[in-house]
């Protein structure tokens, strides 16, 4: 199917999202990317649109999938699948956060693509529960083998296992706050509209601290971050997770 290229991004949207409404099969339509996050759009911006189909209808938008151009990036899934989209245990599980602050254009199921959206929006209360306790763990792990480097003296070793700690903590932090990780790209943008609570996790600590982390794994900086972590995570109920370390946590507070 050809799309109708405009001079710009907008007029390409519009010329697309009209062609899609044509369409009966088209059950709705969801903008995500950069052009929902206020002040992120740059004049390198295109469109992220998802097109969701009715399930087991045919439709020549189908072939669209995964097409790229400067102006339009689609997606185009059956409804079923949009559903279980970016959810625990799928492969496309790294999603999930385009549909944080996602956009309905066309919802033609009288509002189940801005409630199946509003599901994908925040962590369900089990599943922050088991995210964090989760990510807890393999951050205290992650940490434990970076400090253990560099106690034995293999600093390169260290930093190595160091950079690998900062995904995990912001899953930890997040996910105690009931939201998804955000993409990096993302992450100052979402600690300056919605906190995580803590002074210490404002975009102005935490950043330089995690840069301060991947830039040489200071063994100073991870153990105050890992502080921090802690605290926040037994106030939260996972002190059981934190105390099934014994004294290997020993490591992690003092050097």
């Amino acid at each position: 199917m050809h799309i109708a290229m405009g001079s710009i991004p907008d007029d390409t949207l519009a010329a697309f999202i009209a062609r899609a409404a044509e369409d009966p099969a088209v059950a709705g339509l969801v903008l995500s990317g950069s052009q929902v996050h206020e002040g992120m759009p740059t004049g390198h911006s295109d469109y992220d649109l998802h097109v969701i189909l009715r399930d087991r209808h045919a439709s020549e938008l189908a072939g669209l999938d995964r097409f790229r151009s400067a102006h339009l990036d689609l997606v185009v899934i059956e409804l079923a699948e949009f559903r279980v989209r970016g959810m625990p245990g799928r492969p496309d599980h790294f999603a999930r956060y385009s549909y944080v602050h996602a956009e309905v254009l066309l919802d033609r199921l009288d509002g189940t693509i801005a409630r199946i959206l509003d599901e994908k929006r925040t962590l369900g209360a089990d599943e922050a529960l088991d995210a964090a306790a989760g990510w807890l763990d393999a951050y205290v792990n992650q940490t434990y083998r970076s400090l253990k480097s560099y106690r034995d003296g293999r600093p390169d070793l260290g930093h190595l296992d160091a950079a690998e700690t900062v995904p995990h903590a912001l899953e930890v932090l997040f996910a105690l706050h009931r939201r998804v990780r955000p993409y990096n790209k993302y992450l100052r943008w979402e600690l300056e509209r919605q906190p995580l609570g803590d002074a210490r996790w404002s975009a102005d600590r935490l950043l330089p601290a995690l840069r301060r982390v991947l830039g040489d794994g200071d063994p100073s900086t991870q153990r105050v971050l890992f502080a921090g972590i802690e605290e926040a995570a037994r106030d939260a109920g996972h002190g059981g997770v934190l105390d099934s370390w014994g004294t290997d946590l020993d490591l992690l507070r003092h050097s």
